[in-house]
């Protein structure tokens, strides 16, 4: 797709948090540009962003019922890591040590569960980890700067030696017993994977280690093999393929978003078919409707399916310039 057909004057004249994305992600600009900073001084004071910091300052929250819940704090927490919240920003200066202070002994973070006797667990409120909630935490802090703290570098040494050659698989801390999702053990999960390669993308020392690629190889695997593997119960069906804001859960932008990080898969035909049925998506003026909405989020204006989103877009849009710049670059070689 023709990356000057994207709608840049639509994306910067509305929410500030979408025009200062804008600015950095698909302009360039500096944070130090004049125009960036404004953004950001606009974005901070935002209404909807402080009723979400409000609800982050009581960090971790409540016990984790289900980690699909779009309203679980540590989704919350990734949205505004994604938006650009500094270590620095309130409430984030408050939450990271919090974070910090419940590293298990085995390395990841912790956040409080509870997991009934009848699914393997102990019935009983409890601090304890799983791969499909313990990289977002790692994904966070790396986004807020803290990527070289020993503390970050122990929870991601355990995440990455759980990787197995089929990527990784559904995997808790020792806390919660023999507990681990509907599927058979042998089986990678795919959210596990994604949310391993999310946190893996943005570190400077882990972006293309050998388990990166394993990791989404398995991704591009199960996008090839959708009609016939479905592990742990996750699907790349109809709803799968449905554009959803923000990245919470298993689908295709969200998928998307996470490996257009690597520019060596910019080549990969699988890739590239999903980034053909995501463009297929565009109206005639480059904007792009969300088509399954979270209604933790419906407050926000990605949710909601009746007009064109400007959230949604720009997430769309970065990912098909990444995709296509990585893709220049490797034919200049």
């Amino acid at each position: 797709m023709d990356t000057t057909r994207i709608p840049i004057e639509w994306l910067l004249e509305d929410d500030p948090f979408i025009a200062y994305r804008t600015r950095l992600d698909l302009l360039g600009q500096s944070e130090h540009d004049t125009a960036v900073e404004s953004s950001r001084r606009m974005m901070l004071r935002d209404p909807k962003l402080q009723d979400l910091l409000a609800d982050l300052s009581t960090w971790p929250g409540v016990v984790i019922a289900s980690h699909k819940s779009a309203n679980q704090p540590f989704h919350k927490l990734n949205f505004i890591a994604d938006l650009g919240f500094r270590a620095n920003d309130a409430p984030v200066a408050e939450i990271i040590p919090r974070i910090l202070q419940h590293q298990s002994s085995e390395g990841p973070f912790q956040l409080p569960m509870n997991i009934p006797t009848h699914y393997g667990g102990s019935g009983d409120d409890q601090w304890a980890w799983a791969l499909c909630d313990a990289p977002l935490l790692v994904y966070a802090l790396i986004k807020f700067g803290l990527e070289d703290t020993p503390e970050v570098q122990a929870a991601l040494q355990h995440l990455l030696d759980l990787v197995r050659d089929n990527g990784w698989p559904c995997a808790v801390s020792k806390t919660l017993g023999s507990f681990h999702g509907p599927g058979r053990k042998d089986d990678p999960c795919p959210f596990a994977n994604l949310a391993m390669l999310k946190a893996l993308s943005q570190s400077h020392v882990w972006r293309d280690s050998q388990a990166t690629r394993i990791g989404a190889e398995t991704l591009l695997s199960l996008w090839s093999e959708s009609t016939e593997r479905h592990p742990y119960m996750f699907f790349m069906g109809t709803d799968f393929r449905k554009l959803k804001a923000p990245l919470v859960w298993y689908d295709l932008l969200h998928v998307l978003d996470v490996l257009s990080c690597f520019p060596w898969l910019a080549q990969d035909t699988r890739l590239r078919d999903m980034l053909d049925l995501l463009q297929s998506k565009a109206d005639a003026q480059g904007r792009f409707t969300v088509e399954s909405v979270w209604t933790a989020w419906k407050a926000w204006e990605f949710g909601q399916k009746r007009v064109p989103s400007r959230w949604l877009t720009l997430l769309a849009w970065r990912v098909i310039q990444r995709i296509e710049n990585a893709r220049i670059e490797g034919h200049r070689r």
